[in-house]
């Protein structure tokens, strides 16, 4: 058995990356699949979190909380930056921001000069949706469960400049992820110019096969848009794998980076001739950092990002896979026998990874969402649209299965009532 970790250990600053490297060895040859379970292990890791006490967190799929040495990184740069800001936050700090960069480029395998530091996974987005040429009648391809901000994006293109926006429907749960692939094929048309997916559905959890999609979309000289949002530091994957011509992603959801962080990822031959969002000059035009153009900003967010990556290295992409899996399995298999339940998403790895969203028969999303969250202090998020509804579910490397067990009986309790 490892050696018993203390809180205490956990709560400053790099110590909590560096007993994570002590678990990391000691844990060194047990598979993803068989630490998922091992809870002697993951009470290690949730004691580098400070959480609320009186509210069971399932929805860290919106935005999650930093472990505390991302937070105390946080502060302490912010704290030095502002007894002489025009310097310190110009001159000391950000210029880190290239450690950053360097950092996420070789734990998912990219060129740093790929990489741009942003805001969230609007931003990240929203540069690529804008930076492209587009005349009136070409199309875009997406589908009608991606991210709504996304969709007004287009549609503000749409309007403006008459192009087309295509959105495909499809069931849920999917049967099989190689359908998805045949969804946008069968939907391309000669003026499809770009396709935008998203590789995990914010809706339900469903992955999509990102790989064979941005294939087909090169095979046809199609631009590729990958909505990263829920998928980046929760689903295993190199970018140098998927060959996506854009990924936009927040690093304050599964990264559990500071809030106000996120990524764009641009292929190294579209940079210059995909135009920026804030302006940069001429001499930019090369550059990843044209990106990063937005004026006035604090160093501290995007600094700190750094102990996040270091912890998120040290447990490891697969363990953290398969735990949040483990997790998500737990609560979505009791439940679903509940009478008139149903899971909106497959459970298998290639289907599902850390949450999903779980529909009643007898119970309407939002109600259900207060219910839980005003007599069981359990917070989930409704998840409401014409063609389907319910509750998504997101628990985080610092839920407990005791947790997990805790909100499956109070759904069981309010769903007898019902």
């Amino acid at each position: 058995m490892p050696t018993e970790v203390s809180r205490r250990d956990f709560l400053f600053g790099a110590e909590a990356v560096a007993i994570a490297a002590v678990l990391n060895r000691a844990y060194a040859n047990v598979l993803p699949e068989k630490l998922a379970g091992d809870e002697d292990y993951w009470k290690q890791i949730r004691s580098a979190y400070v959480r609320d006490p009186k509210i069971l967190n399932l929805n860290n799929g919106g935005v999650a909380p930093a472990p505390t040495a991302v937070l105390e990184a946080q502060i302490e740069a912010i704290r030095y930056s502002n007894q002489l800001p025009a310097y310190r936050m110009w001159h000391d700090l950000e210029p880190n921001i290239e450690d950053v960069r360097k950092k996420l480029a070789h734990m998912w395998g990219a060129d740093p000069e790929c990489i741009a530091i942003t805001r969230n996974a609007s931003e990240s987005l929203q540069i690529a949706q804008f930076g492209i040429d587009l005349q009136p009648g070409d199309e875009v391809l997406t589908t009608s469960q991606d991210y709504p901000r996304m969709i007004t994006t287009w549609q503000q293109r749409e309007r403006r400049e008459k192009i087309v926006l295509k959105q495909v429907d499809f069931a849920v749960p999917v049967k099989n992820p190689a359908d998805l692939v045949a969804l946008y094929e069968q939907a391309i048309t000669p003026r499809t110019r770009v396709i935008h997916v998203s590789q995990v559905i914010f809706m339900t959890g469903q992955m999509f096969p990102i790989k064979e999609i941005c294939a087909l979309a090169r095979a046809k000289g199609i631009v590729s848009i990958v909505d990263g949002a829920h998928a980046f530091a929760h689903v295993p994957f190199q970018f140098s794998d998927i060959d996506c011509d854009f990924y936009g992603a927040s690093l304050h959801k599964w990264l559990s980076a500071p809030i106000g962080t996120g990524l764009l990822y641009v292929r190294k031959d579209r940079i210059e001739k995909h135009w920026a969002l804030m302006a940069a000059p001429e001499s930019m035009d090369k550059n990843i950092r044209k990106y990063e153009e937005i004026g006035t900003h604090p160093a501290a967010m995007h600094n700190a990002t750094l102990q996040a990556l270091e912890f998120h290295e040290q447990i490891g992409a697969e363990r953290k896979f398969a735990r949040l899996r483990y997790l998500k399995n737990r609560w979505a298999e009791r439940l679903g026998k509940v009478p008139g339940a149903q899971v909106l998403v497959g459970l298998d790895a290639n289907e599902s990874g850390a949450f999903a969203t779980i529909h009643f028969d007898t119970m309407e999303p939002r109600k259900l969402c207060d219910a839980l969250l005003n007599n069981y202090n359990i917070f989930v998020t409704p998840i409401v649209a014409p063609f389907l509804n319910g509750i998504r579910v997101s628990a985080n490397v610092y839920t407990s299965p005791e947790e997990i067990d805790q909100f499956c009986t109070a759904v069981e309790a309010i769903s007898t009532r019902a």
